[in-house]
Order: structure tokens, then sequence, then C-alpha cells
């Protein structure tokens, strides 16, 4: 029987050898994983008509922002929305998606996150979070909007950094759409337990923190980020889930049911 305990002990410790091999592989390589940045090869000189190009500086680095003024007269000082994108995406994919908030008045604020475009640095929860601290307190120094009407509103990871910024500034109203609970149980896909995850965005603290208005919007089928995450996040906000008959990336913009919500919560006039 020695023998036989002596090679199911060697077995089994190449296994554990293997394992914790493996999961050292993820945790070095995970962001790679998480932030997936596109390649772009624009400029500053690309910038869409009637764009103003922002650079903020930050412990994450100086990174870009793109301010889009109201398209009518607003009021003075404007509400504005703080957009946060998804992970594969760049704050150059929606300049034109923005133009009915805009004709409501409210200016919109695209962040973009470290290491992502133009900008230098690289991409972490907590330099993201530093990135959105920064172009917070610009909006309300520099920029000239109104601090008691500036809504965050965060699409996939996204999510994560407009929820993480309620917990450091004041938010008038949140909106998350397509987001997560947690990074964490995304481990799961990779063989891997949630401690592993450097950079858990836990999004569930903070919308129970948040005392502020909250939308929750989730696709029904979201292949991606499954609609439970969707159920409770807004279970914990104590607000009802707005589902949609689509996946994660092929959701029409809920313009509607946002000018609803912005309405009820005194951001934007109902006329």
């Amino acid at each position: 029987m020695k023998p036989m305990a002596n090679t199911v002990l060697y077995y089994a410790s190449v296994l554990a050898a293997s394992v914790a091999l493996y999961w050292a592989i993820l945790f070095l390589m995970q962001r790679r994983v998480m932030f997936p940045a596109p390649v772009t090869f624009s400029t500053s000189a690309d910038l869409p008509k009637d764009v103003q190009q922002v650079w903020l500086e930050s412990t994450a680095g100086r990174t870009e922002a793109w301010l889009l003024p109201p398209l009518t007269v607003a009021e003075s000082p404007p509400a504005m929305l703080m957009f946060a994108h998804g992970n594969g995406e760049l704050i150059d994919y929606w300049a034109d998606v923005f133009d009915e908030p805009r004709r409501w008045g409210l200016a919109v604020l695209l962040i973009e996150y470290p290491g992502y475009g133009r900008s230098a640095g690289s991409p972490s929860e907590a330099t993201i979070g530093a990135a959105f601290r920064a172009a917070y307190d610009w909006a309300i120094g520099h920029g000239g909007m109104d601090p008691d009407r500036i809504v965050g509103y965060g699409r996939s990871l996204g999510g994560g950094a407009v929820a993480g910024l309620s917990r450091e500034r004041s938010l008038a109203a949140m909106i998350l759409e397509s987001s997560f609970t947690s990074t964490r149980p995304f481990a799961n896909r990779f063989g891997a337990p949630g401690f592993l995850v450097r950079d858990p965005f836990d999004n569930v603290t903070s919308v129970k923190a948040f005392k502020g208005p909250l939308l929750v919007i989730h696709g029904a089928y979201d292949e991606i980020i499954p609609v439970d995450h969707g159920r409770t996040l807004a279970g914990a906000g104590g607000v009802e889930l707005h589902e949609l008959a689509c996946g994660h990336n092929d959701c029409p913009q809920s313009w509607p049911l946002i000018r609803e919500f912005l309405v009820k919560a005194q951001i934007v006039s109902p006329g």
C-alpha cells in the first residue's frame, strides 16, 4: 500500500501545483481580459463637431474626457450626465448617441479609462476611480456644471465606475445599464475562486449605500452579464428592474425611460 500511497500523494501534489500555477497566471493576466482596450488611430484633430476635449490630471495619469454641451438653451448652470462605457469600447463610439438627452438641456461628459484611447496610464478599479473623481471635480470646478444635478450613467463595466464614484462624490441620480453585482462571480468561468479578482467593483455595496434615485436597466437575454445581476442590483437599491428584450450589446437606447426617470428626479423639466 505504501507505493500506492506515494503515487497518490505525488499526483495530488502535481495537481495542486498545476492549479496554483494556473491561478497565478490568471491573477497576473486577468486585467488583459477585463480591460481589452480597443486600438484607436484617431487624434485630437479627429474630434466630432462641437465636442470639447478635456484632459484630466489625477494619480491615474493624464486621461481624456469629451464634454458634449446641451443642444438647446439650457438652465445655467446645466445638469450633466457623466457616462462610463463598457470595457471593450472608447468614448469615440458614443459622441453621436447622446443627442437626445442633449436636446433636453443636459450636458454629457464622456470619460475615458486610463490606458484606453489617447489616455495615459493603465486600467484598474483604482485608476478608473481616480479618473472619474477627477472628472467630477473638473465638472463642478471648471466645467460650470450644476453640482446638485450631476447624474452618473454606467453601462456594463461603466456601472462599476459610476457606482464606485457614488461612494466618493455626490451624485443626484444614478443609472446602471447591463451592469454586474461584482466581477468576482465571473472568476468561476475560468475555474478560479473569487478572491483572486484584483478589481472586484462591488456594485451591490455601492448601490445599498446610495440614497438618491436609481434606475437599473438590463437585457433579459444578456449572454455576457446575466439578467440576475440586474435583478440583484435593483433589489439592493429597492427599485424595479427594467428588463429589455435584448442581450448585452444589442439593446436600444432607452431614452423615454431615462427621460421619465430624470423628470421624476427633478434633473430635467417635464416640458
